[in-house]
């Protein structure tokens, strides 16, 4: 096994963590909050998505999969067109809707595929490369794609923790 096929198994569990915590729910589910100020299962999903496919795009040279297949029109969020909600408020995680969780998945499969196309080419020395240098020490590409896993895994799993409190809730 190669960092490459490391990286592919990182983000593909990723993907499993993210179909887990949406599939069969709602429009509603999916958009519940367990508490007023609390994200939505929905906006966690968008959200790490948004993260890995301005990030992985930026790295490979590529469009954004939002913009290039056009999400964001099919999303319609009244959020800025290249936003990622970093920074998102309370009231704007609100405003966070979908029509199904179909879309969700569609969106984040989406960015998967040009993820693993991406992570097929790279060459052992590609993860030394330079990515940022706006951090001490600059940030190379493989630090990046590593810290792109732990910020969604974490937000996957936000997700999986929300739906298993709303499924509590409707047991009572």
């Amino acid at each position: 096994m190669n960092s490459a096929d490391v990286l592919r198994d990182g983000y593909g569990r990723i993907q499993e963590a993210v179909h887990a915590a949406v599939e069969g729910l709602s429009p509603e589910e999916l958009t519940a909050r367990i508490d007023p100020e609390a994200n939505s299962i929905a906006w966690l999903v968008w959200h790490l998505t948004r993260v890995q496919d301005d990030h992985i795009s930026d790295v490979a040279g590529l469009e954004q999969v939002w913009l290039s297949q056009d999400w964001a029109g099919r999303f319609g969020l009244p959020y800025a067109k290249r936003a990622t909600g970093f920074g998102h408020s309370s009231r704007q995680v609100g405003k966070m809707k979908v029509e199904s969780g179909e879309l969700l998945l569609g969106y984040y499969d989406a960015v998967h595929e040009q993820t693993l196309d991406f992570l097929s080419g790279l060459q052992e020395g590609d993860l030394d490369r330079v990515v940022d240098e706006s951090w001490t020490p600059p940030v190379t590409l493989g630090v990046r794609l590593v810290s792109v896993i732990e910020d969604d895994l974490q937000h996957a799993g936000q997700a999986a923790f929300v739906r298993g409190v709303l499924e509590r809730h409707q047991e009572d």
